[in-house]
């Protein structure tokens, strides 16, 4: 007759008690990955979205801002110019003599006058370069290569906080266009 050893009772339970412990531990880490994995996406997705969408509100911002200068600048003109009042006119015989003069072209404005006139603009309250372009009639390039060059010499200084920049003007912009900003006593 054969033998047959046969193990202790409390070995094989321990066997098939590690055995099942560890098809419970693979199955609980299989539920639990794709969650966090989906977690990580879908936060990036909803950054992405964030951004977009915020991208699209400063558009929508400037474009309002926009109309808003474009409608203070009609209603302004409109407003300073009186109607003129119909008169009678006499017709009186026309003068056939003429002095006729070579006629200086005249300028819109000289570079100084525009930097100073800006440089006046932006001492009330800071302003952005769409403000300040729509205010000359100038075009975008040309405004923004003069305030560069006014942000570059000191004269004002530059929110970068914001987009568009805001600018406001600096004490030695104040001193050039001949106010000066009195220290406060000590």
């Amino acid at each position: 007759m054969m033998l047959v050893d046969i193990p202790d009772v409390g070995v094989i339970l321990g066997i098939f008690a590690s055995f099942i412990g560890g098809l419970v531990a693979i199955t609980a880490y299989n539920k639990i990955k794709p969650r966090l994995t989906s977690d990580a996406k879908n936060a990036k997705i909803l950054t992405e979205r964030l951004q977009y969408y915020e991208n699209l509100l400063i558009d929508m911002k400037i474009r309002l801002d926009s109309v808003e200068m474009a409608q203070e600048t009609q209603e302004i003109p409109q407003a300073q110019i009186p109607k003129p009042k119909e008169q009678k006119v006499q017709q009186e015989p026309p003068v056939t003599t003429r002095e006729e003069k070579p006629r200086e072209r005249i300028q819109n404005m000289q570079f100084g006058n525009v930097t100073d006139h800006v440089l006046r603009l932006i001492t009330e309250k800071s302003m952005t370069s769409r403000d300040i372009q729509v205010t000359l009639g100038r075009t975008r390039e040309h405004t923004s290569r003069m305030l560069k060059k006014l942000f570059e010499e000191g004269l004002v200084e530059r929110d970068m906080t914001t987009k568009p920049f805001s600018y406001k003007i600096t004490d030695k912009g104040l001193t050039r266009i001949g106010i000066v900003k009195m220290a406060p006593a000590q």
